[in-house]
């Protein structure tokens, strides 16, 4: 059980002229410290540096170089990276709409984003009002303690141990198509911590907890399918108790059919643009479809010359290709992971840098003026008809739902090609961001879009045209490939 002091934490900002703070006051010992924020900022941004001091008691890992910090919540580590968006919580990935910033040696995070995600891990008794900008963090008593899995021979028996009974209704539990069983309480209070450090075993490979305003849920990745499943709750010890049934003689057979479907052994490469479709028009006359070729090409090199992986390409010469035959291809050849490789233009030719992004909405006017100029391609494809829907809304969300289950893999993909890149290339890293590309609808694995620099900007240009400069690109995404697949096979080899 975790408990913490009473601590209300009120906001105060000042003028743009003056250095921004937040007032902590703890109601214990009424002692005052400060949150600094970044000035001249559309969100609020919060000292890591700062939140370390004030809710832990362990300073945290700082590494300059890279610009990654550690923090420390009891026995859980929170690992956050300048320029990224997502925040590790163990092993476990969150996804914040919009990057860290790095000033000076300390990283600045949105304030709304890492509140909901440290209440949802390690501190549930947090709550932030951003209209008032006021934080609370009161006493919690967990109510949903901890988590025991046990081997049987037909099955596997879940005992989630409680501080009391539940009402009934109030439990809930289904497995899901995408090979994850879910078990929600409404009005629970989970210790997080706890639950996912339990070591699993049985048809269980993982356990993930999150905590949200009303319910908890607990998540568990399964080995290989379920033939059924019951739950009880027992009022002696309090404990919610699931049995997991599988087949006595099936179960190493589905493992391995799991393993082989999702093994990386394909990779799709899409190079943008294409015969008729010039893409972006450098200052100096440089071409994207030129350059995406290039670079895509360099990459499928490295890959078959230093992997056993397939490459599929969507297009290998200087020909148009509709963007619905791009992942229709990618589907059809069986591909693990696809990857769309563009090179950006903005009427401010002092926009610079690479950027990495997901299929989602888009959080920026710059991303959705991005997203419209890629999707413009449609405009030349012949007898298109009804193939595409505007990605906004409704369509949106339905095209982000059907791609629910590679969300996260995309994610992690697409944060490791960010890390690489920003290893090799002497450019600005823009971060992992979100848009609503059509190229990448329907693409049935984890996919992303990379945009290698701007053909708009004089410098990126200049080197976008150079081999060398082409090459230090397709490595870094060849070696996020070859991490992506070492995480993927770690997993597999879990069972």
């Amino acid at each position: 059980m975790f408990k913490y002091n009473k601590a209300l934490i009120l906001f105060f900002f000042l003028s743009a002229n003056l250095s921004a703070t937040i007032l902590v006051v703890n109601s214990v010992d009424q002692k005052e410290n400060e949150l600094q924020v970044l000035d001249n900022t559309k969100a609020t941004y919060v000292s890591a540096k700062d939140l370390s001091k004030v809710l832990t008691s362990r300073s945290p890992y700082v590494n300059k170089e890279r610009m990654k910090m550690v923090l420390y919540f009891s026995d859980t580590r929170i690992k956050i990276t300048s320029n990224s968006s997502f925040v590790l919580v163990d092993e476990e990935v969150y996804h914040m709409p919009i990057h860290a910033k790095d000033v000076g040696d300390d990283i600045f995070l949105p304030a709304v984003p890492i509140f909901k995600i440290l209440k949802q891990t390690v501190l549930p008794g947090l709550s932030y009002d951003p209209n008032k900008q006021r934080l609370d963090i009161d006493v919690v008593e967990f109510n949903i303690t901890d988590l025991d899995i046990e081997q049987k021979a037909n099955g596997t028996i879940l005992t989630i141990y409680t501080r009391e009974q539940f009402k009934e209704g109030h439990i809930s539990s289904f497995e899901h198509g995408n090979g994850w069983f879910y078990l929600t309480i409404q009005d629970g209070i989970v210790d997080t911590t706890r639950i996912n450090k339990v070591d699993t075993r049985g048809v269980v490979a993982k356990v993930t907890a999150n905590q949200f305003a009303e319910s908890a849920q607990i998540a568990f990745r399964l080995r290989s399918g379920i033939i059924g499943h019951e739950m009880f709750q027992s009022p002696d010890p309090n404990a919610i108790v699931i049995t997991l049934r599988t087949p006595f003689d099936k179960s190493a057979e589905r493992i391995r059919t799991l393993r082989n479907r999702w093994r990386l052994d394909t990779v799709v490469l899409d190079a943008g643009h294409g015969g008729k479709d010039g893409g972006t028009i450098g200052t100096s006359g440089t071409r994207e479809k030129d350059i995406v070729l290039d670079i895509t090409k360099r990459l499928g090199m490295l890959l078959e010359k230093k992997t056993n992986i397939k490459v599929v390409y969507t297009r290998e010469e200087d020909v148009f290709i509709p963007l619905w035959k791009r992942t229709k291809k990618a589907n059809e050849s069986n591909g693990k992971i696809f990857v769309s490789i563009h090179a950006n233009g903005n009427p401010n030719r002092t926009a610079r840098g690479f950027d990495v992004f997901l299929l989602n909405e888009s959080k920026s006017d710059e991303a959705i003026e991005l997203a419209s100029r890629e999707n413009a391609v449609i405009k030349l494809e012949e007898h298109s008809g009804d193939k595409y829907k505007e990605l906004t809304g409704e369509n949106l969300i339905m095209a982000t739902m059907a791609q629910s289950m590679f969300i996260m893999e995309s994610e992690v993909l697409a944060d490791l090609i960010q890390e690489e890149l920003g290893n090799r290339l002497d450019s600005p890293n823009r971060g992992v961001k979100q848009a609503g590309f059509q190229v990448l609808v329907g693409a049935s694995m984890p996919n992303v879009l990379i945009e290698t620099g701007f053909l708009s900007n004089p410098t990126d240009e200049k080197r976008l045209k150079q081999s060398s400069y082409r090459q230090k690109i397709a490595e870094g995404i060849f070696s996020a490939i070859v991490k992506f697949r070492s995480i993927r096979e770690a997993l597999l080899a879990e069972g």
